[in-house]
């Protein structure tokens, strides 16, 4: 059943979802979650090398208190603590599959070409 949207309802829709990706590494910190990934964060800092450890700590700490990512503390020592995606978080997966689409049919010219081969994320990395 479509949603009943106004333009500006839609707007404003669009503006509080935008709100809860806004930073520059969240989406790169989301795609590395996908599919049920489990990550140190280690493994996080070693997979995004552009990121500084405290950049990659804020963002983490953002997407865990909007309930993205959930941060799994394993009491042992030394300490071990993981990332993964909450249930809401994995799914974002079609919206962002559906996302790289789109920008892949830019990548075809003027934009009204699909691409050869549409880059897929099943989100089962």
């Amino acid at each position: 059943m479509p949603h009943p949207y106004t333009r500006e309802r839609a707007a404003q829709g669009v503006e509080t979802a935008l709100k809860f990706l806004e930073g520059r590494w969240k989406l790169v910190i989301l795609f590395h979650l996908f599919g049920g990934q489990v990550l140190r964060f280690s493994d996080l800092e070693r997979a995004i090398p552009g990121v500084s450890q405290k950049m990659l700590i804020q963002q983490l700490r953002q997407l865990e208190k909007d309930g993205i990512v959930r941060r799994i503390v394993h009491h042992q020592v030394p300490p071990k603590v993981e990332y993964g995606l909450t249930e809401w978080g994995q799914a974002l997966c079609p919206a962002l599959d559906a996302l790289l689409t789109w920008a892949a049919r830019r990548e075809g010219g003027d934009g009204a070409q699909e691409p050869q081969t549409p880059p897929e994320f099943s989100g089962s990395a």
